[in-house]
C-alpha cells in the first residue's frame, strides 16, 4: 500500500495527524510493506525566512474572539497525542528549504525522522525552520551527512521535487493538510481519530473505501 501524506511543518494538525497515523499503522497488518511518502504542501509560500508574529497571533487574526478556545482545543488534542504544541512560541516562516531537506532525507531512508524533528523544532521548541543553521543541525540529528545537507541548503537540489508535489496536490484535489492519499485514490483527512484511520486502512485492503473527506482547516 502506498500512503502519500501531504503536510507542512507549520501545521499543528499535521503533527497531530502524524501521531495518529503512526498509531493506526502500528496495528495494521502488513504495515512493514507499506510505502510512506511525505509530500510537500506549503501553507505560506510567501512567508519570509525571518520569523514574525507567532502562530497564536496569526490565529487570533483568523478567528477573532473564537481564537482562545480554538487554540486551547488544538493544544489539548496535541497533548492527548503526547505533543506539546506551543503556538505562542511557533513563528510561521517559509518552509521551502525544510521540505527540500525532507526530500534529501527520503532518499536516505530518513524522511519520517526528519519530519518528526522539524515538527518538534517548530511546534514545541519554537525554532526558525527556515534558518540554515537550524536545518543543518536537525539534518544531523536525523542522521544525514553534514556535507550533503550543506550542499542542499546552499543550492537548489530538490527544489523541483517540492514544486512537483505542489502540482501533484492540485491534480489529486488536495486543498488542505494533513491529507492522505492511499494508492492514488481521492484524498482523505489525515487527522481523523486513530480508530477511523485503522478502519480506513482495513477497508482499503478489502476494497471498501468508505467516506472520503477532503480537509480544509480542521478546527
Amino acid at each position: 500500500m502506498k500512503l502519500e501524506i501531504y503536510a507542512d511543518v507549520l501545521c499543528p494538525w499535521c503533527y497531530i495527524g502524524k501521531r495518529r497515523l503512526t498509531a493506526a499503522l502500528a496495528q495494521h497488518t502488513g504495515r512493514d510493506s507499506n510505502e510512506i511518502v511525505w509530500r510537500a504542501y506549503e501553507l505560506a509560500p510567501d512567508e519570509g525566512r525571518t520569523p514574525g508574529p507567532t502562530a497564536a497571533a496569526a490565529m487570533a487574526g483568523w478567528w477573532g474572539e473564537q481564537a482562545p478556545a480554538r487554540i486551547d482545543r488544538i493544544r489539548s488534542l496535541g497533548a492527548a497525542e503526547g505533543l506539546e504544541l506551543n503556538l505562542h512560541l511557533a513563528r510561521p516562516v517559509n518552509t521551502f528549504d525544510a521540505h527540500r531537506l525532507v526530500k534529501l532525507a527520503a532518499d536516505r531512508g530518513q524522511a519520517d525522522q526528519m519530519m518528526e524533528l522539524l515538527l518538534h523544532a517548530y511546534h514545541t521548541e519554537g525554532h526558525n525552520v527556515a534558518d540554515a543553521q537550524v536545518l543543518q543541525r536537525l539534518g544531523g540529528e536525523a542522521g544525514l551527512d553534514a556535507g550533503e545537507v550543506r550542499t542542499v541548503l546552499d543550492g537548489d537540489d530538490y527544489a523541483e521535487e517540492v514544486r512537483a508535489d505542489r502540482r501533484r496536490a492540485a491534480e489529486h484535489g488536495v486543498t488542505g493538510v494533513p491529507s492522505l492519499v492511499i494508492d492514488g485514490r481521492p484524498p482523505v483527512s489525515g487527522v481523523q481519530p486513530v480508530a477511523d484511520l485503522q478502519r480506513l486502512l482495513r477497508n482499503d485492503l478489502t476494497g471498501s473505501h468508505g467516506v472520503l473527506i477532503n480537509p480544509d482547516r480542521p478546527a
